[in-house]
């Protein structure tokens, strides 16, 4: 079993979103710069694949802003070439995100790709990257096996893997939080790999499993599941949903009067700030895992938290995290070859070599799986002074996947 690598000075060291922006029902090319005449031609192109309509709307639109707030954070430019973005609806729809990454492909010819919300949409992308030669960074996708047996040179995830999450947070909530625990999960590959991950280590920890469910994407009505659980009478939950599904599951979870009598210990993405303003005060003291935390005291997290506020009005989420990640690796990459997308062998060098410092922490593949190694933390919701935040309860340590 991997263990977490030591992290001097622990955590201090390291609703739907309105589009901001016209979507357009085709492709959507975006300049992010005016370059001069003829330099147009000099651009590197990056297709971004993220779901912009559906039941994920509102993570694509978050992974979009924190991607262009990066690379307006260092003008747009890298090596002296523009930056252009070909922008795509994923749809939360495997079918939809291969066509267009073909036509990304094939048509417009771009340099690199980025995005992916669903797991089953990155499965179906990586052999054809791999074919074309066109490495994939992958902002959310945290499906095990990307990066394990359907691994490729051509991909890199900067999100991290459910494993990541789920195996430390086990141990943690049989520990401190409940030995009896029901389990509720998407059902689709990522949500059994989160609930599977979790239920390995709780119970190897000496945790008990009161019941397990999975709900299908675009549940209109979690009351059969909520039953479930009511019935199965446990001290906790743990669930992973995300999206529209993760508010209206929260909201009828309130709803049925279960928050007085389970205690949520939850995947992140339940509780993720960008949806915290949609659900009832009643999930405060929700306990969540995840990589990154808004109190987090360092340099990085104050600039990229404080860039969004600027830009936007209001808190980023954990999705804005990952498309500041996803751009920051994309413009590391380039950096170090000067710009020169042509060369593959030293491009993917580039890639896997890229450290920087993010906001959840120092960030860096493991060269072996081409997946982030991260920093872990507990997250409890509190009440603030401007409604539902989290704020870190405990660092769990830094993880990398324990690969194939």
């Amino acid at each position: 079993m991997p263990t977490p690598i030591p992290q001097p000075g622990g955590p201090a060291s390291g609703g739907s979103i309105m589009p901001t922006r016209p979507l357009f029902l085709s492709a959507l090319t975006l300049s992010l710069l005016s370059p001069p005449a003829g330099a147009q031609a000099s651009a590197v192109k990056i297709g971004v694949i993220m779901p912009f309509s559906g039941v994920y709307a509102s993570i694509g639109e978050e992974g979009w802003r924190g991607l262009t707030l990066y690379l307006d954070s260092i003008g747009n430019k890298v090596a002296g070439r523009a930056l252009t973005l070909v922008r795509e609806d994923e749809e939360a729809d495997p079918a939809v995100a291969l066509r267009k990454a073909s036509k990304l492909i094939s048509a417009d010819r771009v340099d690199l790709l980025a995005g992916v919300v669903l797991t089953p949409s990155a499965y179906a992308l990586a052999p054809v990257v791999e074919k074309a030669q066109v490495p994939l960074v992958v902002f959310n996708a945290l499906g095990n096996g990307l990066t394990r047996e359907r691994g490729n040179p051509y991909v890199f995830r900067a999100s991290g893997t459910g494993w990541q999450f789920s195996h430390p947070f086990g141990r943690y909530v049989a520990g401190k939080v409940s030995k009896n625990t029901f389990l509720l999960g998407a059902d689709y590959s990522f949500g059994r790999d989160s609930v599977a991950d979790f239920k390995a280590s709780y119970t190897a920890a000496g945790g008990k499993v009161a019941g397990e469910v999975y709900t299908p994407l675009g549940s209109a009505d979690f009351s059969p599941y909520l039953a479930r659980i009511a019935a199965a009478k446990p001290d906790a939950l743990y669930a992973f949903l995300s999206g529209s599904d993760a508010v209206l599951f929260m909201k009828q979870f309130v709803q049925f009067g279960l928050n007085k009598t389970v205690k949520l210990a939850v995947s992140g993405e339940m509780v993720d700030e960008k949806l915290l303003d949609s659900v009832d005060r009643g999930v405060a003291g929700a306990l969540s895992v995840g990589p990154w935390v808004q109190d987090l005291d360092n340099a990085q997290n104050r600039l990229f938290v404080g860039a969004y506020r600027k830009k936007y009005g209001d808190a980023p989420g954990v999705f804005a995290l990952r498309g500041w990640d996803t751009a920051h690796v994309i413009v590391g990459a380039l950096k170090k070859t000067g710009g020169n997308v042509s060369d593959k062998a030293a491009l993917l060098a580039a890639l896997r070599g890229v450290t920087f410092p993010s906001p959840h922490g120092n960030f860096r593949f493991d060269p072996a799986t081409q997946n982030v190694v991260h920093n872990i933390y507990v997250r409890q919701v509190v009440v603030g002074a401007g409604g539902l935040t989290n704020k870190t309860v405990t660092f769990l340590g830094s993880y990398a996947d324990p690969g194939k």
